[in-house]
């Protein structure tokens, strides 16, 4: 084994695969409720038992200050749900504080309204009750928040978010999210002490989501435009142990953080980006596995892939197109970037052990940088750090093209097994790289575009069978298709006959059902 954590990260993250099964059938006979405003919810949930359901009744709700508190059983929750879903609408000032354990809430629709008279640091659903009343093992799933923002003009010192989770075992599943205007993130794991937190965020849509801007004052960019932040600076240095999968960002264009990683031991696997201007960011944190991801830039200025910063993260089976980064060196599909000596915990901490194995990278302007925003400041280059068995190859791109960029010459690097093409010069490939050391072979990859527009691997492609088998954890492909054993194909496609279990996802896919567009 040649990364120490890496076995333990994915049988880490196997572990947590079925705990946040909520939802399942009451066993004991459950009462139905109807609700008309938040004071009948409050007082339903005086007597409510586990299994019972509160059915808001349809129609526009009002400026509803609704709280959702009470205690639910593993195999009976108590449901809020919508009358019919999508048909309960929000507006207004409402907002939802769900509390306690095991509850569910399902099909409501948060439309046109706006927290502004609340101040900052709330959000328009908040896993908590109240202060110390936080949620365990509850859920919000089947729903919309759509352009929940204060009237304009913009006032970016108002920020609040739209989903903080807090507590523990919490799941946000197969909901919409379009239109956030405000300065705060989107949805926002809350860590006030260093206790794990198990969230699980999957098969949410989130989209349309513009450039904060620049503040006026100063001309900076406005910071607090993620669409999800896991934890904070302060307790970066512990786990969260949160899973963000099968998730679509479409246009999420708030800062150069998508997400931002602000934790350790956080999982991001089998999401789709398209046309997003920044990154998946590991900005704190250690150990974290980036898997079987699909970053489709379309082409689109400023987009981007995974930038890391920190230890022992885990990047394989990631597939990134159309990648065009930009020219400060800190966006590209895969960025490592430079730490800071004695770096304090908001600073950037030196990347060191990270893995990045199978990937594919096909026509992207800025594929691998290494040593991202060197500087006088960000003097440490990447320490003890493996590009083993990758595939990078031009598509279309001007000339003057690298496939890697070493930025800071310093940067500890093992190359095992890649294969680049394409990049110029054409006698290196590489900017600070040349010629290719050991561990890069120049070679046409024999990839060409297959049915659903990815790139594959074509009949006696070198990539084929290309690649030992010094990782078996690595036991699938991006596909979801099993990699052989002994020897695995090159870069994140393993040519098989076995059903493809995984794609890029599109918004038919994901997101509240009711609200998918035909």
């Amino acid at each position: 084994m040649k990364n120490g954590k890496f076995l333990k990260t994915v049988l880490r993250m196997a572990a947590c695969v079925a705990i946040l099964a909520l939802g399942a059938a009451p066993a004991r006979s459950a009462s139905i409720i109807f609700v008309s405003n938040a004071a009948e919810i409050r007082a339903a949930m005086g007597s409510a038992q586990a299994g019972d359901t509160l059915v808001m009744r349809n129609g526009v709700w009002m400026s509803q200050d609704i709280i959702f508190e009470g205690h639910g059983a593993p195999d009976a929750p108590i449901t809020l749900r919508a009358e019919t879903p999508g048909q309960v609408l929000l507006t207004g000032a409402s907002r939802l504080r769900i509390g306690g354990s095991h509850l569910v809430v399902d099909g409501l629709y948060f439309k046109d309204g706006s927290l502004n008279q609340f101040g900052t640091n709330i959000a328009v659903v908040e896993f908590r009750a109240a202060f110390a009343r936080e949620a365990y093992f509850c859920r919000l799933t089947n729903s919309v928040i759509e352009n929940y923002n204060p009237p304009p003009p913009i006032d970016m010192s108002n920020q609040y978010k739209w989903v903080s989770l807090y507590g523990a075992w919490n799941r946000v599943d197969h909901c919409t999210f379009k239109g956030k205007t405000n300065i705060g993130s989107l949805l926002t794991v809350v860590r006030a002490t260093s206790e794990p937190q198990y969230h699980l965020i999957e098969h949410n849509h989130f989209a349309d989501r513009e450039p904060l801007g620049r503040d006026p004052a100063t001309g900076n960019l406005f910071n607090g435009g993620e669409i999800i932040r896991i934890g904070d600076s302060a307790q970066s240095l512990s786990d969260s142990f949160t899973r963000v999968e099968s998730n679509l960002f479409e246009r999420c264009n708030g800062e150069i953080e998508i997400v931002s990683s602000k934790s350790g031991g956080n999982a991001f696997r089998y999401n789709t980006f398209r046309k997003s201007q920044g990154t998946l960011t590991l900005r704190h944190g250690n150990g974290a596995l980036v898997e079987g991801n699909f970053f489709l830039g379309e082409n689109e200025p400023d987009t981007g892939g995974i930038r890391v910063i920190g230890e022992d993260h885990v990047l394989i089976n990631n597939y990134f197109s159309g990648i065009a980064g930009a020219r400060d060196n800190w966006r590209a599909a895969v960025t490592l970037a430079n730490g800071r000596v004695d770096s304090p915990l908001s600073g950037y901490f030196q990347v060191k052990r990270a893995l990045i194995a199978h990937n594919t990278f096909v026509g992207n302007e800025r594929n691998i940088i290494v040593g991202g925003g060197r500087s006088e400041l960000l003097s440490l280059a990447p320490e003890g750090c493996s590009l083993v068995n990758n595939v990078v190859v031009k598509v279309e791109l001007p000339r003057d093209h690298c496939l890697i960029q070493v930025v800071d010459e310093g940067s500890d690097i093992v190359y095992r097994g890649n294969i680049m093409y394409g990049g110029s010069p054409p006698d290196g490939i590489c900017l600070g790289l040349s010629p290719a050391p050991d561990g890069i072979m120049v070679v046409d990859p024999g990839l060409a575009p297959s049915e659903d527009g990815l790139h594959r691997p074509v009949p006696g492609s070198p990539l084929i069978d290309g690649a030992g088998d010094e990782y078996p954890e690595i036991s699938t492909d991006m596909d979801g298709q099993p990699r052989q054993d002994g020897r695995k194909d090159v870069g994140a496609d393993e040519v098989s006959p076995a059903p493809s279990t995984r794609r890029p996802l599109t918004a038919q896919d994901v997101g509240a059902e009711w609200a998918r567009q035909p």
